[in-house]
């Protein structure tokens, strides 16, 4: 049989409670401004902008647009703003801004 060639000290092992991040590396600091604009988006996408299309479906004919753009143009504009927001809170992240 072959000998093990590594030491105890050589192998990690995760013990938590102890920090592994370095001294050149910032603390996290929490979600931030930027993360709760990232969900306030979110809950606005996927709540919001459904549910007045679900309760109200007549809102974009009161406007004026036709029945089908309306239905074509209306999920573009949740998907624009959370993808804006989206490359924005992460950019702002990898900066280490907030």
């Amino acid at each position: 049989m072959s000998s093990d060639t590594t030491s105890r000290e050589d192998t990690y092992v995760h013990r938590p409670g102890e920090s592994d991040i370095g001294g050149d590396e910032p603390e996290p600091k929490g979600f931030g401004t930027r993360g709760w604009a990232l969900v306030g988006v979110v809950a606005f996408c996927f709540l919001v902008v459904p549910g007045a299309v679900y309760l109200v479906p007549s809102l974009p004919a009161m406007v004026g647009l036709p029945y089908i753009a309306a239905m074509l143009a209306l999920p573009m504009l949740p998907a624009v703003l959370l993808g804006a927001v989206a490359v924005w809170s992460m950019t702002a992240a990898t900066r280490g801004d907030d």
